[in-house]
This record gives structure tokens, sequence and C-alpha cells, in this order.
């Protein structure tokens, strides 16, 4: 009985250990599982799950292919660690249809390839979500919409038709939502809000021929200003300042004297600066000027001689001119 009992576990230790002996001797690694391709804005992503019971020092390799237009294949990451690859780089086209590939690696020993499913980058990538701003404008509120940034081309020259899905609630009642759709400018007012209320808003972009809706933007909040002031509350500041400037002017009016003689006051100049001002001057040039007689001018006779032809024979005759 105890040789048969010894006998029987050492036949199921060799059972349960078989496996594991064989994949060591055939050299075969089991394959990466959940590979897929993901995208966001137009970038290109791989990933994966590792093989299950796979050592820590595992490594893999990834490729890309490209299925339409062109059948081509380019090697991604080699020997990384990590559980997915950036193929961003190897995109050729965006309206191409890609699969992606990865297989493990230990040492020697290599798995199989493991795929992903088909990937039409333009109508599966995740649309980021846009940047907005919101501003208070008197009783209104507008809205600033810019597009997400895009790896490859941008949004706008990718989908011809992208339109925008504003929401936008009171703050403290946020069942009561208020929708406009199909907006395709990027500026945009709200109207009819009540004062003194702070609304919250957030965006969503619809694009031509995307699968799914981008990312809903981050939620923005202002508050409306208070109610506008009643006309005639202008028509009584208007009428003070008028009466303040009447005012001014009947106060110019009655003390102009007073005024003129501090603003513009009258000296009187004292007499040795008037005579000191009023003596000639003592400088020698000036003197001389003074006293000095006018230059006599010289001329000379000058004469000018011109020369006019005969009818007959053409010769020139001299014609003298004094002066």
């Amino acid at each position: 009985m105890l040789q048969t009992d010894s006998m029987w576990r050492c036949v199921c230790a060799l059972v349960l250990t078989f496996p594991a002996y064989s994949t060591a001797v055939s050299g075969v690694l089991n394959s990466p599982t959940n590979v897929q391709l993901t995208s966001t804005n137009m970038d290109l992503v791989l990933k994966w799950d590792p093989p299950a019971g796979a050592p820590r020092d595992l490594v893999y390799t990834t490729e890309l292919i490209l299925r339409k237009p062109l059948m081509d294949s380019k090697p991604g990451c080699v020997n990384t660690s990590a559980l997915q690859c950036d193929l961003t780089h190897l995109v050729v086209s965006i309206y191409g249809r890609y699969t992606g590939r990865v297989k493990a690696q230990l040492g020697a020993q290599s798995s199989a390839w493991a795929s992903s499913d088909d990937f039409l980058l333009d109508k599966q990538t995740s649309i980021g979500p846009p940047n907005v701003s919101l501003y208070s404008n008197g009783a209104k509120l507008e809205v600033s919409i810019t597009d997400p940034v895009f790896v490859h081309s941008s949004l706008r020259e990718i989908y011809y038709y992208a339109t925008y899905n504003i929401t936008y609630w009171k703050k403290d009642r946020m069942k009561e939502l208020k929708h406009i759709s199909g907006l395709q400018q990027n500026r945009v007012v709200l109207h009819s809000l009540d004062p003194s209320t702070e609304y919250c808003v957030q965006v969503q972009i619809i694009a031509s021929t995307a699968q799914k809706p981008s990312t809903p933007s981050i939620v923005h909040c202002a508050r409306t200003p208070s109610e506008k002031e009643p006309p005639w509350v202008a028509v009584v500041v208007a009428l003070f300042i008028l009466a303040g400037v009447l005012t001014l002017v009947v106060f110019v009016v009655r003390h102009w004297r007073s005024l003129s003689h501090f603003l513009c006051p009258k000296y009187a100049i004292p007499e040795h600066f008037k005579e000191s001002l009023l003596a000639p001057p003592k400088s020698s040039l000036y003197l001389v000027m003074q006293t000095s007689q006018p230059v006599e001018e010289f001329s000379d006779q000058i004469s000018v001689v011109m020369c006019s032809r005969t009818e007959e024979d053409g010769s020139k005759k001299p014609a003298e001119e004094k002066r």
C-alpha cells in the first residue's frame, strides 16, 4: 500500500509539472492579451496586457501595419518593458486603416504575434475637449470656444463640418439644463439671463464623420451683473452735472475782476530798471557804426559787342553797345 501511494504521488507531480516543462523545452511564450489601438486628437498608441504568469523581465516588440490605402508594416518599439507603445510617428495617412501587433520576448524565447482590430484613424480617434472661456458682458454671458490641438493636421481640416453643442444652467439648478446645438461660430452670446445669477457652461464638439462626440469641456461658471439702473437715474445724474456747470459759470462771471488780478497780476517795474533798459548801448562796435560815413561805391564802364548778319553775304557786322 505504501509503495502504491508513493507511485501515485510521483505520477501526479509529473502531470502537474509537464506543461511548464514542455513550455521551457519548446521555448514558446504565451502571447500578450487585450491588444488594442487607441487614439486621442489623431495620435496612435498600441496597448496590451501581459501574458498570464509573465515573469518580471519580460520585454515586448511591436509593429504597425497599414492596411489601406497600401499594405505596409513598420517596426515600432523594440525590447520595451512598458505595456504600451506610441506609434504616432509611423502614421502615413490620417485616413488610413491600421493594425497594431505585439509579441513577448524572454531571452531567446519569443511568443506569437498578437494583433489588434483594424483601426480607422479619422473615424475612431477620440476628440479632446474644447477650450472654453466665459465672460460677463452687460446682462449677457459671452462664450469663447477654441478647438483642441491635433497631432496631425487640424480639426477643421479633417472634419469639414464640425459644430458646437452648448449646455448651460443656473449653478443651483443643475436639472434645468438649456441647450444650443449646431453652432459653427466660436463666439456665442447667451441672452435672456437672470440678473445677479451664476450660470455654468459646458461645450462639446460634434464632428461630421467621427464615430462619437468630443469629450465635454471643463465646466466654467460666471455671474451676471445686477439689474440695470432705471432711466430716471441717468436723468438725475445729468441734471446734477448741469447745475454744477451753471454754478461754476455764475461764480466766474461775478468774481472775474478778482480772478483776473489773481491769475494775471500787474507788477510795476522799478525806475532804475527802466533807465537801464531805455539807455543807449555803450558798445564800441555800436558807436563806430553810428559815427562812420557811408561807403562810396565805384563802378567801371563795360562795352558789349554784338554781331548781326547782313542780308547779301551773310557776313557778321559788329554792333557796339555801351552801358
